[in-house]
């Protein structure tokens, strides 16, 4: 057997052996997020992030793009990490921690990236709340 391909699949196995990594790539698989926005999920520092997020980037699963201060991690393009992806995600297919990242992403994906990596989940969401609020006061009170 050739040693890079065996190197490779443990790589890949490797990184998808961890709760937190798996969790990750199932929250990517509905697109790209912001660094803070998986912390934000994962309840992790973010310097345990960082090191979860290295070795997803490190095995191919995952890849990064800087938008100004933001990095943003989505699935990597590599087609012979997809069957991988594909095969761990349907193994916890269902799970109660699964869904409730899914639903923790979609409602963090409607906060400012940027309130949300300054202020954090708490604070930015509080901050939406308030925002709503007066708008919808303004418009119960507008002619």
């Amino acid at each position: 057997m050739n040693t890079s391909f065996l190197d490779s699949t443990v790589t890949i196995a490797r990184a998808l052996g961890h709760p937190a990594r798996l969790r990750t790539i199932a929250m990517l698989r509905g697109g790209e997020l912001c660094v803070c926005q998986i912390t934000a999920v994962l309840k992790l520092a973010p310097s345990t992030v960082s090191a979860h997020l290295r070795e997803l980037r490190r095995a191919g699963l995952t890849a990064e793009r800087k938008e100004g201060r933001w990095v943003w991690v989505g699935l990597g393009e590599d087609p012979e990490t997809r069957p991988w992806i594909d095969n761990a995600l349907a193994g916890v297919a269902g799970d109660e921690q699964m869904l409730l990242d899914l639903a923790l992403v979609e409602e963090i994906q409607k906060l400012p990236v940027e309130d949300l990596c300054r202020l954090g989940y708490e604070a930015a969401r509080e901050k939406r709340r308030s925002q709503v609020g007066a708008t919808r006061s303004k418009e119960r009170n507008a002619p």
